[in-house]
Formats: C-alpha cells, sequence, structure tokens
C-alpha cells in the first residue's frame, strides 16, 4: 500500500524522497504544547502514515516541547532505512506555550542534540534554522552567526543537511553564500501566495521549497471557487488544494499535518488527483495578486 508514491520523488540533498510528506505539528496537544490526548492515536497516525509510502516526516524538539518526537521514536524506531526525519530548531517555548527565539550558537547546539536524543537518533537528515526575527512572518536578519553555527554542526557529522525556515528571498541568497541549503520551508498555499517568486528560483536551482500550512494552518482554507473546482473534481476541497500544491511546482514537497487516521488518508489520497488546466487556472485565481 503505497500511495503517496503517486506525488513522485524529489531529492532533498543527495536523500530522495517522495513528494507527499507528513508533518508532525499536530501530534503535540493544544497549541503545539503539552501531550496529545490520545498518544495511542498519534503512534497509529506515523505508522499509518509509513504503511501509505511516506519517507518524509517534518517535526521540530520544539513541538511539545520534546512530546513530538518522543511520539515518533515511540511509533517508527527502530527507523526504516528509508526513512527520512526532517526537525527544525531556533525557537523554544515558554512556559506559558509562547514561542520564543533561541538562536544563539549555544542554543542552536543545544537543539540539535534534544533533536537526537528524543529522536533516537545519531544524525539528524535535515535541519532546518526556523529564522525568528518575528515569530508571525519572516523579516529581514542577518544568518551569518546561527548559519555558522550549524554549519559546524554539520562538519561534526551530526547534521547531515541544512535548510532554512521562515525565509526571506534575501536570506536564502546570504544562507546560500555560507552553506549549501537543501530545502526552504515557508507558509504558502493556495491562498498566501507571496513566494511566488521564490518557488520558482529555487526550482531552478534544484532546491526543495516545503510550503507549512498547505491547507491555511489555523484558519483552514475557504473558497467558493475551491468548493467548485473539488466538486468537479470529485474530491474534497482540501484534496484539492494539495493537488493544486503538487501541479504547482515539481520542487515543492508538501507535509500536511493530522492527528486523524482518517484525514491522513484523505491528504495522501491527494496525490492521484490530477487536475485539468482549466482547474488550476480557476485555483491560480484565488491568491493572485490584485491589481
Amino acid at each position: 500500500m503505497n500511495q503517496a508514491k503517486h506525488a513522485g520523488h524529489y531529492q532533498l540533498g543527495d536523500l530522495d524522497v517522495t513528494r507527499m510528506g507528513y508533518g508532525a505539528m499536530q501530534l503535540a496537544g493544544s497549541h503545539v504544547f503539552g501531550p496529545p490526548k490520545d498518544r495511542q492515536q498519534a503512534i497509529a497516525v506515523l505508522r499509518a502514515a509509513v504503511e501509505m509510502g511516506v519517507d518524509h516526516i517534518d517535526t521540530s524538539d520544539f513541538y511539545g516541547p520534546h512530546v513530538t518526537n518522543q511520539i515518533i521514536r515511540e511509533a517508527l524506531h527502530p527507523y526504516r532505512d528509508d526513512l527520512v526525519i526532517v526537525t527544525k530548531i531556533g525557537a523554544r517555548r515558554g512556559d506559558d506555550a509562547s514561542w520564543q527565539k533561541a538562536m544563539s550558537p549555544v542554543e542552536l547546539e543545544s537543539a540539535v542534540y534534544d533533536n537526537l536524543r528524543n529522536l533516537g537518533l545519531d544524525v539528524m537528515d535535515v535541519v532546518n534554522l526556523r529564522l525568528m526575527f518575528d515569530v508571525m512572518g519572516p523579516a529581514e536578519g542577518d544568518l551569518e552567526e546561527p548559519l555558522t553555527a550549524l554549519a559546524e554542526l554539520q562538519r561534526k557529522g551530526v547534521v547531515r543537511h541544512i535548510g532554512l525556515s521562515n525565509a526571506t528571498a534575501k536570506q536564502v541568497a546570504q544562507a546560500r553564500k555560507i552553506t549549501d541549503i537543501v530545502c526552504v520551508q515557508n507558509q504558502y498555499n493556495l491562498a498566501h501566495r507571496g513566494d511566488d517568486a521564490l518557488v520558482a528560483q529555487l526550482a531552478n536551482d534544484g532546491i526543495a521549497y516545503v510550503p507549512f500550512f498547505p491547507l491555511g494552518g489555523f484558519s483552514p482554507l475557504q473558497s467558493s471557487t475551491l468548493e467548485r473546482v473539488a466538486m468537479e473534481c470529485a474530491a474534497t476541497p482540501l484534496q484539492t488544494a494539495l493537488a493544486w500544491l503538487l501541479q504547482r511546482s515539481p520542487n515543492i514537497l508538501l507535509i500536511p499535518g493530522t492527528s486523524s487516521v482518517g484525514h491522513l488518508r484523505q491528504n495522501i489520497a491527494a496525490a492521484q488527483l490530477k487536475l485539468s488546466p482549466e482547474a488550476v487556472a480557476a485555483l491560480d485565481g484565488i491568491g493572485a495578486p490584485t491589481a
């Protein structure tokens, strides 16, 4: 049972992954803090994802914190040889569940080793530096110190590849002068299209683009156009939104998250949905810039 394979493949550095992955953020408790209501259900979701062909799981030790990585280890360790686990560092959680900047070299090194310990790994496949110059979205700021620290961990052999999250195009350009970047993970979906030019640029350079909140995140996508196209395709609106992303650019890797096995199956089924040129054109209009 390998439905995820219908999404095709792409490279994360030297790692070949299926373009339909899984994001583990929703396996933590409310507001991505504390334990889930049903730990066994979280374990079931992870095992079902792998059984359906997902070989790319996105996580972070600041989900919980620590909770999500510990659940991944319980569910899937020892890991399959082809399973790629991608994490994020650069933030930490306050006791009040707040998201706080943690981008000093000492904090970054500690975060990498926290991820390794909680996941039961010796090497992280990919570590994304989550930029925290603004918690709410990308904001300019210098990357030399944090990226140099992360590149040093790569030289030590505990990090295989490096990516960025919550980054501007200018920061991506600066980062690539410091070290190789294999992916950029930013908010992007049908209605949030600010990275259109960056997606195209990265595709030209063979770098993966990984949209977080591909279905709208905490505010699910709602559009009469999306509903109409989905009905015409005999699919759900969210499946249609995922299919649009897969057809948007070959370098897009999807990591839709869910804590439900049923929703997981629906998400992965989107890999088999092929949108007509007319459907794509209609959906493109949802987030198109206005004059």
